[in-house]
This record gives C-alpha cells, sequence and structure tokens, in this order.
C-alpha cells in the first residue's frame, strides 16, 4: 500500500526522524490505511499501546514490540508536527 507521503521525503522535510522513526511511522500508517472500517479503532489501539508503551518506558520496564512501535510512531507524528517528545 503506498503511503501518503513517502518516508524518503519525509527525511528530507524532518530530518529528526531516525530510521526507527520513519519503519514504524510507515508500518503503522500502512495497517490503518489497509482498514478503513476500523482506522478509528486501531488507531486507538496504537495510541493505548504507545500510552502503556510511555509509561514502561518511563518504568525502565520492557515494551512488547506493538508498544515500542506505537511509541516510535507518536515520536515521528511530533516530530513531525514540531512537538518532539522524548
Amino acid at each position: 500500500m503506498k503511503l501518503p507521503v513517502e518516508p524518503e521525503r519525509l527525511r528530507r522535510l524532518f530530518p529528526s526522524l531516525t530510521d526507527e522513526d520513519l519503519e514504524a511511522y510507515s508500518e503503522v500508517t500502512r495497517a490503518l490505511l489497509a482498514e478503513p472500517g476500523a482506522r478509528g479503532r486501531r488507531l486507538a489501539e496504537v495510541m493505548a499501546a504507545a500510552e502503556r508503551g510511555r509509561d514502561k518506558e518511563a518504568a525502565a520496564l520492557p515494551q512488547d514490540d506493538d508498544e515500542r512501535r506505537a511509541v516510535l510512531y507518536v515520536r515521528a507524528l511530533g516530530k513531525m508536527q514540531g512537538r518532539a517528545r522524548q
């Protein structure tokens, strides 16, 4: 599935994006676009996973793959919107 904006262009526009950021952005965005009817529910699941992941990160606990990807996705969006949250 084609992304709304290709990662190479995002990298040029937002040089602070890391390879991990772009990989997470691509994976999550493709998953969201693949199921238009479930987009809202899927986005809510991603945001909840990001919240759990950030909480675990703050407590120095291991994150599962979904949480890690969601945290990176939210950070990538923040960088693109000019409000990076580290």
